[in-house]
């Protein structure tokens, strides 16, 4: 029993002294001034003491420490306090009633402590003191939070600018201030059209049912109507849908509401309005970066929208096919599973005065743009074929095409054109994939074809030559279904192969089990082409 004074918000002061009477002193002194006060005998008591306080979550706000303590001197408690993180910070302050010279003072500051006091000493130079150090400490631990909070700001913002569509957008700025603010945050960002895409630093199996973000979205709409900037509001716990915070339960909901210049994109990071201040800079700064970032997004998700319409709208629908003569046809097409991925994948399967041609093709990048010039390259092939089908001849005028059109552009293709009555196949390839020929006996093996990209204006081999069996399925894809990011290519191909052999009969099946093995969440579209002669 110390008889500290428990007045809330008092200072706890550890008295470090082997002298009784001296810690009596010191101590009274302190506990006038309303301070509450741990004496303690030795540096290895200290040691004790502190780690016991760290288990409570309570360690003395500064500690006054004798120089000539018995187990070890006041400079050597100070350096292995300073050496631990978990008390680095606690502010300690040398005395000693010896005569004290420049070098004692100096050895103090060297040690890590904070001050130097000469005993005895006036009550009032030793509460100056002390508040002197406490006072430090807590601007020292004030800059270093708001240290921390910069740096925790700064990477969330990194990982906001790097995601690659709305829903990943409000997921990283859920997470981002969760992280800042040490609590549960909902961020929600609502699109041009009135779409509505939010994240959660929770389990989004824990967040409440369509109606609840409906009425958030009206919120947020009145809000923030004629508003640009930033803005933060309190929406009191009646008015917020229960749950977005914890399970069943309505909080106090504190919103910071971004727009961007234009006040299109509204973004709104929701926190529980207990843990955070409406003027908390670093949400404030969060919500700001995540409706800039959510602007090219949005355009984006309008881009990819037009190239998918492009690429339904000029491919023909795979259920559809034209009836070929002496060919049977499966065609599968998959687009991107990421939103932010537009690809310029396509298929074709046309007559000719020479036979049936088939094609499977892809444009090099992802955008709008890709999806245009890959309209362009199939009408192309469809009038180049009225007058020639040579797979050679198609493919050298389709890189004319490219070269003086888009120069910049360059894009994959294998053409096949196949004569039913013989069997004979000849193959041309630019840059793609080879075809992969099952026979009826069980062999699977690619075709040895190969040839440069189109639109780099290179010579073209002669096409390759392959006679199908009745019964022989030949197989063309895109790089979309197979190529992983880390994976050799080449591998991923002889997966392939194995999986394809392994397939059942049948072109419906092979291109089913062959999405199946290999068709789950890609990042690129996938086209497939099967055929048999029939």
């Amino acid at each position: 029993m110390d008889g500290n004074d428990e007045r809330p918000g008092a200072t706890t002061v550890m008295v470090v002294d082997d002298v009784a009477a001296n810690r009596y002193a010191m101590g009274a002194v302190l506990r006038r001034a309303g301070h509450r006060v741990v004496p303690v005998a030795s540096g290895g008591e200290a040691l004790v003491e502190l780690e016991a306080r760290l288990r409570g979550g309570s360690l003395p706000d500064v500690a006054l420490v004798d120089v000539g303590l018995p187990d070890m001197s006041g400079f050597e408690l100070c350096r292995r306090v300073r050496a631990r993180p978990s008390t680095a910070d606690l502010p300690v302050v040398h005395f000693s009633a010896a005569a004290v010279g420049p070098g004692d003072r100096c050895m103090g500051l060297d040690a890590g402590g904070d001050a130097y006091l000469s005993v005895p000493a006036e009550p009032e130079e030793i509460q100056a003191v002390v508040r002197a150090a406490v006072r430090g400490a807590r601007r020292r631990g004030g800059f270093e939070l708001l240290a921390q909070r910069l740096t925790l700001l700064s990477e969330a913002i990194v990982t906001v600018q790097a995601a690659r569509c709305p829903r990943e957008l409000a997921d990283a700025a859920a997470e981002g201030a969760a992280r800042i603010t040490g609590t549960d945050a909902v961020v929600f960002v609502l699109g041009p059209n009135g779409e509505m895409d939010s994240g959660t630093s929770r389990s989004r199996l824990a967040m409440p049912d369509a109606s609840a973000h409906e009425a958030v979205a009206r919120l947020i709409t009145r809000i923030g109507e004629g508003r640009t900037g930033v803005h933060s509001t309190v929406v009191p716990a009646p008015l917020w849908p229960a749950g977005f915070f914890r399970s069943g339960r309505q909080d106090d909901a504190r919103l910071v509401l971004a727009f961007t210049q234009e006040g299109r994109t509204p973004v709104c990071v929701a926190t529980p309005a207990r843990h955070t201040p409406l003027d908390d800079v670093s949400v404030l700064r969060l919500a700001q970066a995540t409706a800039f970032a959510a602007e090219p997004l949005f355009m984006y998700r309008a881009e990819r929208h037009i190239a998918l319409t492009l690429q339904r709208s000029f491919l023909p629908d795979p259920r559809r096919l034209p009836r070929l003569p002496g060919v049977d046809l499966v065609v599968r097409y998959v687009p991107a599973s990421r939103e932010t991925e537009i690809g310029g994948d396509f298929y074709a399967a046309l007559r000719t005065p020479s036979g049936i041609l088939t094609a499977v093709g892809d444009v090099v990048g992802h955008s709008l743009e890709a999806a245009t010039v890959m309209v362009e390259i199939r009408h192309a092939l469809r009038a180049y074929c009225v007058e020639d089908g040579d797979p050679r001849v198609l493919a050298v005028r389709l890189d004319r095409m490219l070269q003086h059109y888009h120069p910049d552009v360059t894009a994959t293709v294998c053409l096949v054109l196949a004569d039913p009555a013989s069997g004979s196949v000849r193959i041309a390839n630019a840059g793609h994939i080879p075809p992969l020929l099952l026979s009826e006996d069980g062999d699977c093996a690619y075709v040895k074809v190969r040839g440069p990209l189109l639109g780099l204006g290179l010579d073209r081999p002669e096409p390759t030559e392959v006679t199908l069996a009745a019964g022989d399925r030949l197989l063309m894809v895109t790089d979309g279904l197979i190529e992983t990011r880390g994976v050799d290519l080449a591998v991923s191909m002889d997966q392939l192969r194995t999986a394809a052999s392994a397939a059942p009969a049948g072109l419906d099946s092979l291109c089913d089990t062959l999405l199946g093995c290999f068709g789950r969440e890609r990042e690129d579209d996938i086209a497939m082409l099967a055929l048999r002669l029939g």
